[in-house]
C-alpha cells in the first residue's frame, strides 16, 4: 500500500527541468536558416540541427514567422525556411544578449 504522500507525490506533475531554454531553441533555428543562406533550408535539417523533434521544430517556426523572423518558401516539392532581415538583426541581438548573461552568470 501506498502512504498518502507517496500517492500526492505521484499526482504532481514532472518539473523535469529544461537543459535549455525557449531563447537557446530560438537562437538554434534563427542560426539554422542563416546557416542555409537565401536559398533556404528544409525542416529536416532545422530539426536536426536544433536538436527538437519536428512537431516542436514546426511550431516554434510558426511562432518566428508569424514574428516575420523567417519566411516559408515552397520550391517544386520542397518547403523552405529562409530567414529574413529581421530575423538577422534579432539573431545578432539575441547572441549579444546570451553573451552578457553568459557573462553575468544568467542561464538562458
Amino acid at each position: 500500500m501506498f502512504n498518502t504522500q507517496t500517492v500526492n507525490r505521484l499526482r504532481e506533475p514532472s518539473l523535469k527541468q529544461q537543459y535549455r531554454s525557449d531563447i537557446g531553441i530560438i537562437a538554434d533555428i534563427l542560426g539554422a536558416t542563416i546557416d542555409g543562406g537565401r536559398h533556404g533550408v528544409i525542416a529536416s535539417a532545422i530539426s536536426r540541427r536544433a536538436n527538437l523533434s519536428h512537431r516542436t521544430m514546426i511550431e516554434k517556426c510558426q511562432k518566428l514567422i508569424n514574428a516575420g523572423l523567417i519566411d516559408l518558401r515552397q520550391i517544386e516539392r520542397k518547403t523552405l525556411f529562409c530567414v529574413t532581415e529581421k530575423g538577422i538583426w534579432f539573431f545578432r541581438e539575441l547572441k549579444r544578449f546570451q553573451d552578457e548573461a553568459k557573462a553575468m552568470k544568467i542561464r538562458c
